[in-house]
């Protein structure tokens, strides 16, 4: 069954989680559609394990729009959220509600999803008034990562866990679905989840949300530039890959591949006339 804003709703209200993961690809959203995740990001974190990007920052609308759709041409069931690129939304609520009309035409997005709180309710609003659903992304941020000083845990402190759940309510106030939690104590997403009518999606803030999203290359050990601590390796599918490619490498060397079983033939009678 198609995962829609209403089947996030009813999973909430059920008590039933919700489970997202990342993909950048074709073959790749295809896989996690068959496996029956409920929805698949579209992330900005394609900067980082698709370009080799240091951050989020360079990534474009251009990039969202190029991966948006290749994901979503292997997509049946899963709900395709795809991320609102650095300076697509700040800008202005016009930009934003434009912008985010271009992931839905262009790429076939199923919603979108940007960073911040109380600072971009109105551009929000206007996008959901758009027809166009938002889901939301609080805590560490990491469009913002230059403000924060780095990758560093949110709302540790009385006063900043009191702006993240105000973020919080002003997101759901503004008309988002649903709301990504990331990097804060498991306790403070605790709180805001039972404070939130919407879904709560964490990363890195403990397993009392509603639902959890990871990067999927963590998830199978395929990106090792930088290892967050809320993230668990389900498969070391990058060490299978690297050992696939030096037999490959090996077997080409020696001949041994390609063997006969890989080789098309042709009558010998017809080799012989063409000397």
């Amino acid at each position: 069954m198609k995962n829609t804003v209403i089947t996030f709703q009813q999973a909430k209200e059920k008590g039933e989680k919700l489970t997202m993961l990342t993909a950048y690809d074709y073959s790749t959203a295809k896989l996690e559609d068959e496996a029956g995740v409920n929805s698949i990001l579209v992330g900005d974190s394609l900067g980082n394990v698709m370009l080799g990007y240091e951050d989020t920052i360079r990534v474009t609308m251009e990039d969202m729009i190029h991966h948006g759709a290749a994901v979503s041409r292997g997509v049946k069931n899963a709900m395709v959220i795809v991320d609102m690129p650095f300076m697509s939304y700040q800008t202005s609520v016009y930009d934003a509600v434009v912008n985010a009309g271009r992931l839905m035409k262009e790429a076939y997005a199923d919603a979108v999803k940007l960073e911040g709180g109380t600072e971009v309710k109105e551009q929000i609003r206007a996008i959901v008034d758009a027809g166009i659903p938002v889901c939301a992304h609080i805590g560490l941020t990491p469009q913002s990562i230059h403000a924060f000083g780095g990758f560093r845990v949110q709302g540790k402190s009385e006063e900043a866990a009191k702006k993240i759940i105000l973020d919080a309510q002003a997101v759901e106030e503004a008309g988002a679905f649903a709301v990504v939690i990331e990097g804060v104590p498991k306790k403070l997403a605790d709180l805001i989840t039972k404070k939130l009518r919407i879904p709560t999606i964490g990363i890195g803030a403990g397993n009392g949300c509603d639902g959890q999203v990871l990067v999927y290359q963590d998830l199978l050990g395929m990106f090792s530039d930088f290892t967050p601590k809320f993230v668990k390796r389900y498969a070391n599918v990058g060490e299978v890959m690297k050992e696939a490619f030096q037999n490959y490498i090996k077997e080409v060397g020696s001949g041994a591949f390609p063997s006969k079983e890989h080789e098309y033939q042709i009558d010998d009678d017809i080799i012989e006339k063409l000397y």
